[in-house]
């Protein structure tokens, strides 16, 4: 086995872990009326298939000023125990170890949602929003102590194997922990054993409530950056005075805090593994408490390097199981070149949470949609027929390798030399090399299943139906429109000066067709990586960039993934000049004629070029020659519209399954 310290068996007080790797906890969005149902028992019972050793469900907010979203459970209600114990019994009969995370976000709640005030230890402030906190009374203590008692005989009754209890990321309980919120001087503030009071009253009464054969963790984060969180010498000094007591069986730890927030999901732009430096030094505590290192650890290879190292007793990885739910099953296989990869891009699992959907995956569409398509595994097609799909972008790419898992012949023909479209060039910016390793992924998987994949063969409607194909499929992308239209300006259908020189797409600069000045203008009406990676990679390069937007700032769409704060600084770093909500209303040839979208104020940037980064098309000539000649065929992706790398994925798997 080429990762033996991942298969490495672990007790965990009355049970046996079979390896060690940890699904940990992450909300989801899918509750339906506060209650988890058939989208929950798919979507965690894939993963417990797919060899997750542990896993822990989502947190459950233990009392009405602890809800933070529209998807959280009902909090104090035992109406959650019957949907619970089915997702439970359902993962336990794969040999998975069952916990469920109790949380209370203190000055973070969210009021409009609970219809309750949030309360914490000194009525602080909120870092989802503007809200104050209530300071909790001595009363108001109890109560909430004994929430958390309820909450995990609560899980106890729906067939959980223990609780986590939710000290991280500046809530409740790690509010209690900071002299940054809490300036009690009652018995709950003060010195630390003051302090750790309210944590430590937690978890010795859950245990005393739910007995020995019930496991009891702990989840943390380090946030050494704001300057007002416990410092890791300060941490360590926390959890031994819980671990001297014999209060936790194990320690989560994260990164970041709802002040640091981009490190809690760390995007591609992180380092990985960023909290096994405290996880090692907890290691070397010799605590009793097993450590589980988390945030950013995306592979098995990763994995088994912190536990062979002596960094971690167990890891947990969420978007790599997101992204590919038998991970754990293909590494114990040793089949890791399966493994398909998280991108860390955070687009649908943390994206689509951040517009109050449930999350799925850009990746793995059937992420959050197991419960319709029967997870991440494919049924064989009653009929094979033979499949030509025409475009190797991500739509054509997932397309062709479904409908070859189900057992179709399929050729796949690429006008280009490379495959992957547009999704390839975003993986030639900054720090996105795991886009072209997923688009290798595809290759190598298209090849184990001998699809005919060609290269350099552009086919027009005559050759597409001399092919002879029983299906037809389209997935051909979309160019630049090259017109220069902006909505902001919806009234001028094309920039005046579109025509003239030095005016290139942002597909010219990453194809490195462009040929650009040393000063650069780029015009991001998207607000996505589309425009902002290729802003990074040409200050990288040397180029004295200008980022024009229509928006209120640099990046907005990157905002709901936590990545436009970090994307921001790195473009600033490089000296990058940032002109917002404002638009284009000439190009000269050297120079942009613009104009203030709040003041209507005309201005002016010289610059030797013109980037855009706005709307593409799709051409619609070979599905019109196709249709007029009797052929029927499927569009998707680009192709059907332009949209995302998510949208293109996401339909080619439906299409493939579809077959």
């Amino acid at each position: 086995m080429s990762l033996p310290h991942v298969f490495t068996p672990l007790k965990l007080r009355h049970k046996t872990l079979k390896n060690r790797i940890v699904f940990g906890a992450h909300t989801t969005n899918m509750a339906k009326d506060g209650l988890p149902g058939d989208q929950h028992l798919g979507y965690y019972l894939e993963r417990a298939r797919g060899g997750a050793a542990m896993i822990t469900v989502e947190p459950m907010p233990v009392h009405p000023a602890a809800v933070l979203t529209r998807g959280n459970f009902r909090a104090s209600s035992d109406a959650v125990i019957p949907g619970f114990r089915r997702i439970t019994e359902s993962c336990q009969a794969h040999g998975t170890v069952m916990i469920q995370q109790l949380y209370h976000v203190g000055a973070h709640g969210d009021w409009d949602n609970s219809w309750h005030a949030p309360w914490s230890p000194s009525g602080g402030p909120s870092y989802h929003d503007n809200d104050g906190s209530h300071p909790m009374t001595a009363a108001e203590i109890e109560e909430t102590i004994q929430s958390f008692v309820d909450a995990a005989l609560r899980c106890q009754k729906a067939g959980f194997d223990g609780v986590e209890v939710w000290a991280a990321y500046n809530c409740l309980l790690d509010q209690f922990w900071s002299p940054f919120s809490n300036q009690r001087t009652d018995d709950w503030g003060g010195n630390l054993e003051n302090r750790t009071r309210f944590s430590r009253d937690v978890l010795r009464r859950i245990r005393a409530a739910c007995g020995e054969d019930f496991i009891i963790g702990l989840s943390v984060s380090d946030d050494q950056e704001t300057g007002v969180f416990p410092t890791q010498d300060e941490m360590l000094e926390i959890l031994r005075l819980h671990d001297d007591q014999g209060l936790m069986d194990y320690v989560t730890i994260g990164a970041g805090s709802y002040i640091n927030f981009q490190k809690i999901i760390p995007s591609f732009q992180f380092a990985e593994s960023l909290t096994s430096d405290l996880a090692e030094r907890l290691k070397a505590e010799n605590l009793s408490a097993r450590i589980i290192s988390e945030a950013n650890i995306r592979t098995p290879d990763n994995a088994n390097i912190l536990l062979g190292s002596g960094q971690a007793d167990l890891v947990s990885i969420v978007r790599g199981q997101i992204a590919d739910p038998y991970l754990v099953a293909k590494a114990q296989d040793d089949r890791i070149d399966d493994i398909r990869g998280c991108l860390s891009c955070n687009q649908q699992c943390w994206g689509r949470r951040g517009r109050d959907y449930y999350i799925s995956c850009l990746i793995n569409p059937s992420a959050g949609h197991e419960y319709l398509w029967g997870g991440d595994r494919f049924q064989p097609a009653e009929t094979p027929k033979s499949v030509l799909v025409v475009g190797a972008g991500p739509a054509g790419l997932e397309c062709a390798r479904v409908a070859a898992e189900r057992g179709h012949r399929v050729t796949l023909a690429e006008a280009a030399p490379d495959a992957g479209g547009q999704f390839r060039l975003a993986g030639l910016q900054p720090r996105r090399g795991q886009i072209t390793d997923l688009i290798t992924w595809y290759t190598r998987q298209l090849d184990k299943l001998g699809v005919d994949l060609r290269f350099n063969t552009y086919l027009e409607a005559d050759e597409i139906a001399a092919h002879g194909a029983d299906i037809v499929v389209l997935a051909t992308g979309a160019l630049p429109a090259e017109t220069g239209f902006q909505k902001a300006l919806p009234q001028m259908a094309e920039l005046p000066g579109i025509g003239k020189p030095n005016v290139w797409s942002v597909q010219d600069v990453m194809e490195r067709t462009a040929r650009l000045g040393p000063h650069v203008l780029l015009l991001d009406e998207g607000g996505h990586w589309r425009g902002v990676g290729t802003a990074w990679h040409l200050a990288q390069a040397g180029h004295v960039v200008t980022l024009l937007t229509p928006d209120p700032m640099v990046g907005k769409e990157l905002a709901r993934m936590a990545s436009d704060f970090t994307a921001r600084q790195s473009l600033a770093r490089l000296g990058v000049r940032f002109v917002c909500e404002s638009a284009i209303t000439e190009w000269t040839g050297t120079s942009a004629r613009c104009v203030s979208l709040l003041t209507h104020d005309p201005f002016e940037i010289k610059a030797d070029a013109l980037i855009l980064s706005t709307g593409t098309r799709a051409d619609h000539t070979l599905p019109d020659a196709l249709r007029d000649s009797g052929q029927t065929m499927h569009l998707i992706g680009d192709a059907l519209a332009p949209r995302s790398a998510a949208a293109a994925i996401y339909e080619g798997r439906k299409l493939g399954l579809g077959l």
